[in-house]
């Protein structure tokens, strides 16, 4: 350790490069997931029979309807592909089979890693503020009254075949295979996008005509009878196919990638009224909502490939031959079992291998990031968004110290800063309050995915940078807290000297026009608007500024960096 650092670097702890199981969050069993339906909680189970119920109903009326004439009349006119649409003439060339399958690939993998995030704060809202009693969906209980509940404490546990690593809390790896899978399925997206408009395979998405909706309405008659209609795959589409497939393609999956990115603290708080109007709780519904059509059109999709003709359609989508040979059997069965390895294999790896998961996820993620370096935090609220409720997160200090500095409503905390700087100081409580005062209206995004909105006061970060004037060689500003970090060592972040220039970066005392309170990081904690909570150290007991990070804890830029492979970067 260097002569240099500040005395409670010697309090950090080192960290397992994998998951070690005995000293994790231990497991927490959700519930069958819910939706709210005015006040009361409805199980979504009940959907299944009601679904079942309406299709049995529905085969009934489909079947009743196409004994009537005029709806014979109807379907022979319109018989499912509009007389105008024009035939694609190569069939599915070799570019779009490899595409399609990488697309499914990419998915189950986005989708897996997406739920494991949500069970990390297993309720959606469309408010802003996660009130809580305000969700419209959850698969946890409601928030227990008369103790503290911290958004850890509400995280739950998945399945390992199911969620990615499948273990509680474990949102760290998770946003790395969320973020590095889909940064390949857009870049399979972008090629998909270009070479189908640089061929004629966009004619089979793509409608042409308005024809294309009654034909839609006759087709969806057609199969809810089920007298399926023609097949035309090879060449055309039918209607309801198309206009599906143009929905899924050219709306559900750029809306997907949209919300995603309206989760951002660097993006949502740059982006004005566009970010307040699709807040992060609306972004995270609407993503949530975008997943469900994804599941149930891969659903319907292979149950319909499978009842319509498995071998043919297999032999189309796999082995690009219209004929009523095996290949493309023989192809799909070891393309299915190369999934079906990778996703077996893919939380075990995780768990052993974390580190090298954090690692590989930070240079993947890095597009994402540095998309936002350049942008400063800029948007504030008014007071009448300030929330009702702000989720608690963190462990609190434990030691006579800080039961000392309560008790005396911290007239005896010092707040040291340190390190690479010309004027190394101690700032006792009373003399940071008659510091230049700055208030700041703002959202907090934590990493969980529950947001709040509260009004800060406290001293801009960037008059301190003035007063001890870091050196050239200061990079990183150091924060060190008073508390412990979860499995012991105590909790540090570190945050670029930029980050600490923002305009809206703090250090606030207060929170709501009161004092800040000890459960949200009293006496100091740090409020930085382009990052995620976990970033915003509280109880801050010192401040360092050092040129690098690499011999602190276990060098990865903060403890939850260390301990839950959580990404140093944190704007998105």
């Amino acid at each position: 350790m260097s002569r240099r650092h500040d005395p409670l670097a010697m309090k950090l702890s080192s960290a397992d490069d994998r998951v070690r199981l005995s000293k994790w969050l231990p497991p927490q069993a959700g519930v069958v997931p819910k939706i709210r339906i005015g006040h009361r909680w409805v199980n979504v189970l009940w959907a299944l029979p009601l679904i079942f119920l309406f299709l049995v109903m529905g085969v009934a009326v489909a079947q009743a309807l196409r004994e009537v004439p005029g709806v014979q009349d109807f379907i022979e006119r319109y018989p499912g592909i509009p007389s105008s649409a024009v035939a694609v003439t190569d069939g599915f060339p070799a570019w779009l089979r490899l595409l399609h399958f990488l697309n499914l690939f990419f998915l189950a993998f986005i989708v897996r890693a997406g739920v494991q995030i949500l069970a990390d704060h297993p309720r959606l809202y469309w408010k802003r503020d996660c009130t809580p009693g305000t969700e419209w969906f959850r698969f946890q209980t409601a928030v227990p009254t008369g103790r503290i509940w911290t958004a850890k404490d509400d995280s739950v546990t998945l399945p390992a075949w199911f969620g990615i690593p499948g273990i509680r809390h474990s949102i760290g790896l998770a946003r790395w295979w969320h973020f590095s899978i889909t940064l390949l399925w857009m870049i399979n997206g972008v090629v998909f996008y270009v070479v189908l408009f640089a061929s004629g395979q966009w004619l089979r998405l793509v409608p042409t005509t308005w024809e294309v909706i009654p034909s839609a309405a006759s087709t969806a008659l057609q199969y809810l009878s089920l007298t399926f209609p023609v097949e035309h795959s090879w060449t055309r589409y039918n209607s309801l196919q198309q206009i599906i497939y143009f929905i899924t393609v050219f709306i559900a999956a750029p809306t997907s990638i949209l919300t995603g990115l309206m989760q951002s603290p660097a993006i949502s708080n740059r982006l004005g009224w566009f970010g307040r109007a699709l807040n992060r709780q609306r972004a995270r519904s609407i993503h949530f909502i975008a997943l469900w059509w994804f599941l149930i059109f891969i659903f319907i999709h292979v149950t319909l490939v499978f009842i319509t003709g498995a071998r043919a359609n297999l032999n189309m989508m796999f082995a690009g031959l219209n004929d009523g040979s095996w290949r493309g059997i023989v192809i799909f069965v070891p393309a299915m079992a190369l999934l079906a390895l990778t996703w077996c294999l893919a939380s075990p790896l995780t768990i052993r291998h974390a580190r090298v998961v954090q690692r590989i996820g930070a240079f993947m993620a890095r597009p994402f990031n540095s998309m936002t370096q350049w942008w400063d935090p800029s948007s504030q609220l008014k007071e009448k968004d300030i929330s009702p409720h702000f989720w608690l997160n963190g462990t609190l200090p434990q030691s006579a110290e800080f039961d000392s500095l309560v008790k005396n409503n911290f007239a005896d905390y010092r707040l040291r800063i340190d390190g690479l700087v010309a004027k190394a100081t101690e700032l006792s409580y009373a003399e940071l309050k008659t510091m230049p005062k700055q208030e700041q209206i703002t959202t907090h995004f934590c990493i969980q995915g529950w947001s709040g909105v509260a009004k800060w006061g406290g001293i801009p970060m960037r008059h301190i940078l003035d007063l001890v004037k870091p050196t050239v060689d200061a990079r990183y500003a150091v924060f060190y807290s008073l508390a412990d970090g979860g499995e012991g060592g105590r909790y540090y972040d570190v945050h670029s000297l930029s980050n600490m220039r923002h305009e809206l970066t703090i250090l606030a005392y207060e929170m709501n026009g009161a004092p800040l309170s000890v459960l949200h990081g009293a006496p100091l904690r740090l409020r930085c608007e382009n990052e995620l909570g976990f970033k915003m150290v509280k109880w801050i007991a010192a401040i360092e500024f050092v040129h690098d990070f690499a011999d602190l804890g276990a060098g990865q830029g903060g403890y939850n960096e260390d301990h839950e492979f959580y990404g140093y970067r944190a704007p998105i």
